[in-house]
């Protein structure tokens, strides 16, 4: 989830809110690997489905996009916008619907929302 993504289209109008999507599915896109799968959820959330890993690895892979996508920014007129996001990670279980895969990485992404944006969070 992008923090803060209404302030940016509240300051910068929606052509910049829009230029801030592009750039973050271009960052998340371009650095990740051919098998992932990765693509905007809606509104300002992103979903990646990212395969043979555990949970180490999980979170590397994580923490580099969240670094990647900080270290964006976007021109748009005199303003030079940078954003950074809030990312909930978790890995499938042998139970698991897609529902609930989802709503289990919406969970902890709101705990990385909560810890003060900006950050990880592995579910448990």
């Amino acid at each position: 989830d992008i923090d803060h993504f209404k302030r940016v289209n509240d300051s910068h109008g929606h052509d910049a809110g829009d230029a801030v999507l592009k750039t973050v599915a271009r960052t998340l896109l371009e650095s990740s690997r051919g098998f992932d799968i990765l693509g905007r959820w809606g509104g300002e959330e992103f979903l990646g489905l990212v395969q043979n890993v555990d949970e180490d690895h999980l979170g590397v892979v994580s923490e580099r996009l969240r670094a990647l996508v900080a270290a964006s920014s976007v021109r748009h007129g005199d303003a030079e916008i940078r954003v950074t996001v809030s990312i909930g990670a978790t890995l499938a279980r042998t139970d698991d619907t897609p529902e609930r895969l989802v709503k289990r990485a919406d969970s902890v992404m709101y705990e990385s929302k909560r810890a003060g944006r900006n950050r990880v969070t592995l579910a448990s």
